[in-house]
């Protein structure tokens, strides 16, 4: 009797162990461990099999954000709006693709609708972010300083993003908040010379 639960036992663990070994890729995985090679790799091959594979594609274009290959990323956005129109997760791919490639009044549109379909959305932080530097591009502060603000109230840990911050208050002509945005990201980063700079900057001009 021992002997069969045993070998029963070693039949499951076999299975098992074969089963895990033949598992498929999955580009999800490999882009949550920073290998967004593999990932695109994976997806390219899930969507030659299946055109209309939507994960594939938005999966792909993170990955090939993350690498810096816009071109091919917005080929592979453009393909997915085509596939859902409203598929938040590509507006936001195509708001942040024409954000790295300088097209900044495309880059909002996108970016704004993201923001009106999905108020809470998953990347509504870096949403936020992507318009306040935007702004910035545009001399527009005032609008730069609302937009990074609510980017830091989703994400409050981020010293650079509080920075930018400080940046554009200083830039509006908010003194005072744009020390404490400074100093705020001198909290979560002492490193940050910019922001350092930027608080003596201020001070000297206030008393002069």
């Amino acid at each position: 009797m021992i002997k069969k639960i045993f070998f029963t036992f070693c039949l499951i663990f076999i299975s098992l162990n074969v089963s895990a070994q033949i598992r498929p890729p999955d580009a999800l995985v490999e882009f949550n461990l920073s290998n967004f090679e593999n990932a695109v790799n994976i997806c390219r091959e899930e969507i030659a099999e299946n055109p209309n594979n939507m994960e594939s594609h938005v999966v792909i274009c993170w990955a090939l954000i993350r690498l810096n290959r816009f071109d091919e990323a917005m080929r592979y956005a453009r393909e997915g709006r085509v596939l859902n129109r409203f598929d938040v997760r590509i507006t936001q791919i195509l708001g942040e693709i024409n954000f790295h490639q300088g097209r900044n009044d495309e880059a909002l549109r996108f970016l704004q609708e993201y923001a009106a379909n999905a108020p809470e959305g998953q990347r509504i932080s870096t949403v936020y972010y992507h318009m306040g530097e935007i702004y910035i591009r545009q001399g527009k502060f005032r609008h730069a300083d609302i937009a990074l603000s609510t980017a830091v109230h989703w994400v409050p840990g981020n010293a650079s993003w509080w920075f930018r911050l400080g940046f554009t208050r200083e830039y509006a002509g908010d003194p005072n908040s744009a020390i404490e945005a400074y100093e705020r990201a001198l909290s979560l980063n002492s490193q940050l010379e910019d922001a350092r700079r930027g608080i003596d900057r201020i001070r000297r001009t206030m008393n002069n």
